[in-house]
């Protein structure tokens, strides 16, 4: 049986007698490497995770370099024919291990700050949020073989512009509710492009 504190590597039972758990140790890479399953890196890992999907699918993804516009990515694609041409989207991106699941929806505590930079519709271009759900051990986000690239767990979006911003709230926190149905595919990356997320902005 995998143990999640030893990065899926099976216990071994000795001679019959009982299994008494024994974490392994860390592999020398890992000790070796500075902040390894910290914050810091579980959130490279979220906003990795969306470039990926966004390779995948053929879309251009360009990290902002300044954190004060409240969006992590922005994405675009050369357009199709009949359609705008060059559409272009933002995404915050955020990542937990330990999501507060419901049966419709994941309920995010998102920081005031980032709630009303992705909230209301004063906007030029659609924003997004985009939830990304990571294993508690930093050893199971990942899993390579000849055959693919695993990465764990998944990864949600919602769209907050039919939503006032708070007005004169700077700190503390705005619980968002992520639709489970929102499961962020290759397929529903593109459909974020929809003008019906543009039809919803005031500066469109």
């Amino acid at each position: 049986m995998a143990d999640s504190k030893t990065g899926g590597i099976p216990q071994q039972a000795s001679n019959g007698a009982p299994s008494v758990p024994t974490p392994a140790p860390p592999p020398q890479w890992a000790t070796a490497s500075v902040g390894f399953g910290d914050n810091g890196h579980r959130g490279d890992f979220g906003e990795q995770f969306i470039r990926m999907l966004a390779a995948a699918a053929n879309i251009d993804a360009t990290k902002r370099e300044r954190d004060r516009v409240g969006v992590d990515w922005q994405l675009g694609h050369p357009g199709r024919s009949g359609t705008r041409r060059y559409p272009v989207i933002e995404a915050q991106v955020k990542c937990t291990s330990s999501p507060d699941m419901h049966t419709e929806h994941i309920a995010y505590p998102l920081k005031m700050k980032n709630f009303n930079m992705l909230a209301g519709r004063d906007f030029d271009i659609p924003r997004f949020l985009f939830l990304v759900l990571a294993p508690l051990d930093p050893f199971a986000w990942s899993h390579a073989d000849p055959d693919r690239l695993l990465l764990r767990h998944a990864a949600y979006w919602v769209c907050l512009h039919d939503q006032d911003p708070l007005e004169d709230r700077t700190s503390g926190t705005r619980t968002v509710h992520v639709p489970r149905a929102h499961l962020l595919t290759v397929g529903s990356l593109h459909d974020l492009f929809a003008e019906d997320y543009r039809d919803m902005l005031v500066a469109s």
